[in-house]
């Protein structure tokens, strides 16, 4: 059997080798990988130096550096923030914008060519989210959100679609007990969408009613991101968020054909209650004081 660690480390050297990750002209555009990652993380949205190192995982003295690289080139300026004067932003420049734009196409030509050598796009795709998903495990962000933006859509549209596999009479989203979506929002629920990088990765929502109790309902972590303790966290979260809303009690229901979240809330203090609606898939119902 070939050694485990020797895969890991082959791995690694094809990945730095296909991205480009120790030119010195990253994508053929002058600068090296991590001057490159800055401008990319200023194009994308993000603006506060601070949280741009963290995102990027760099120490300041490399993030002085690379800021400072850009600035010289004319395409990011940064000042003190409006609110505080000791953080610092960036933004880019005119130029900044139009160099942003050459890579985003460039890489995603680049990707595109990855898959093109590739007969097995969608094993490709599964091994590549699994591999990133636990590479970023430590930066998941759990983040409130609108049931209706487009993130929660894809985990909800993916949570239906597990169901209808899982369940042996399918899953038919318009029979169960489908939280209306302003239940879901403060002050009366929440939405939290899990987020690696761009990518959503799980999801769930605390449902408010005028039953004395709230629900949580739509518990789902993508394949590639099982075994992590993100589903744990999500609940977590989820009762530090009734908390905060006043919620002292929490109900939930479940199927069976889902023993992993049958195990979940049996260890981390639900009890199991009888039956509290009238939804026609669940036959597991649990209850939990705050």
């Amino acid at each position: 059997m070939l050694d485990p660690v020797s895969r890991v480390r082959r791995f690694n050297r094809a990945v730095t080798s296909a991205v480009g990750a120790l030119d010195t002209s990253f994508l053929g555009r002058g600068r090296p990988l991590g001057a490159a990652r800055v401008l990319n993380a200023i194009g994308h949205g993000r603006s506060d130096v601070g949280e741009i190192r963290d995102y990027l995982g760099l120490d300041s003295g490399l993030m002085s550096r690379l800021l400072r690289s850009l600035e010289d080139e004319d395409l990011i300026e940064t000042h003190a923030h409006e609110d505080d004067a000791r953080r610092r932003v960036a933004s880019l420049t005119r130029a900044g914008k139009r160099e942003f734009a050459a890579y985003e196409t460039l890489s995603n030509t680049q990707a595109e060519g990855f898959l093109a050598r590739s007969t097995q796009r969608e094993a490709l795709l599964a091994a590549m989210d699994l591999i990133a998903s636990a590479l970023t495990r430590e930066r998941t962000a759990l983040t409130e959100m609108d049931p209706r933006s487009d993130e929660a859509r894809h985990c909800l549209a993916e949570y239906y679609a597990e169901l209808g596999r899982r369940f042996k009479q399918g899953f038919d989203v318009s029979l169960s007990r489908d939280p209306d979506a302003k239940d879901m929002r403060r002050p009366r629920g929440s939405f939290i969408v899990a987020m690696s990088d761009t990518l959503p990765i799980g999801c769930v929502g605390l449902k408010g009613t005028d039953h004395g109790y709230a629900e949580i309902k739509r518990l789902w972590v993508a394949p590639s991101a099982r075994g992590l303790g993100l589903g744990r966290r999500l609940m977590d979260a989820t009762e530090d968020t009734a908390r905060t809303i006043g919620i002292t009690l929490l109900r939930l229901d479940t199927n069976s054909a889902l023993p992993e979240a049958g195990q979940l809330y049996r260890t981390t203090g639900w009890r199991e209650i009888a039956r509290f609606n009238d939804d026609p898939y669940p036959d597991l119902f649990f209850e939990k004081s705050l």
